[in-house]
């Protein structure tokens, strides 16, 4: 056994001792061949070009339609950007509401008695014209509620009264500029007449 191991040791030793070889005299040493030159490694050169496919019916289809409902697409994106913050604050107000009335105080739903009988009782008393029967239950759940709440009655009849205010004063601006403008074209006009008429004599 010792000596299968010592030859199989011999042989693997070997293996591993270098040697070198010389050329004869007469020969050069040649010098290596790069991998280019191998023809394993070089790769004809390719002409190749990218050919775009035809378009099939689906394709086409499928571009008119995207094409067509791009104007709707964005119309929509945009009106979708619009609608979001409202409807995201009009959850968050019924939220806020529900927990509200989750547990309300003590008087709150007495107050909401009163303010409720106030509407009720102007619809009573608003028979025959539409104006009164939007005006005066409006009117008198708005009294209701500012004789409980008049801090906030206060304030929402302040902003109230400056909108009216501003809306007022853009409809003067509106009607002024309309009849300043009618008046010069009256006058333009007047001007033009006599004009016309020297000529003709």
């Amino acid at each position: 056994m010792y000596k299968v191991g010592g030859i199989a040791g011999l042989s693997g030793a070997l293996g591993l001792w270098s040697a070198s070889v010389l050329a004869a005299e007469g020969e050069k040493p040649s010098e290596g061949i790069g991998i280019d030159e191998l023809s394993l490694y070089t790769t004809p050169p390719q002409n190749l070009r990218y050919v775009e496919p035809e378009r099939g019916q689906v394709e086409e289809g499928v571009a008119t339609v995207r094409k067509l409902a791009e104007p709707y697409t964005s119309w929509g994106q945009g009106v979708y950007g619009a609608v979001k913050p409202k409807v995201d604050g009009a959850v968050q107000f019924g939220q806020d509401s529900y927990t509200y009335l989750k547990n309300p105080p003590s008087e709150f739903y007495p107050r909401a008695g009163v303010i409720g009988f106030a509407g009720i009782l102007g619809l009573f008393l608003a028979r025959g014209s539409r104006l009164k029967k939007l005006v005066y239950p409006t009117g008198l759940m708005a009294v209701g509620a500012s004789l409980y709440y008049p801090q906030q009655a206060a304030t929402i009849a302040k902003s109230s009264g400056d909108a009216l205010y501003d809306w007022a004063l853009q409809g003067y601006v509106a009607v002024e500029k309309l009849v300043t403008g009618k008046a010069a074209q009256k006058t333009e006009k007047a001007e033009e007449k006599p004009s016309s008429g020297e000529a003709a004599a």
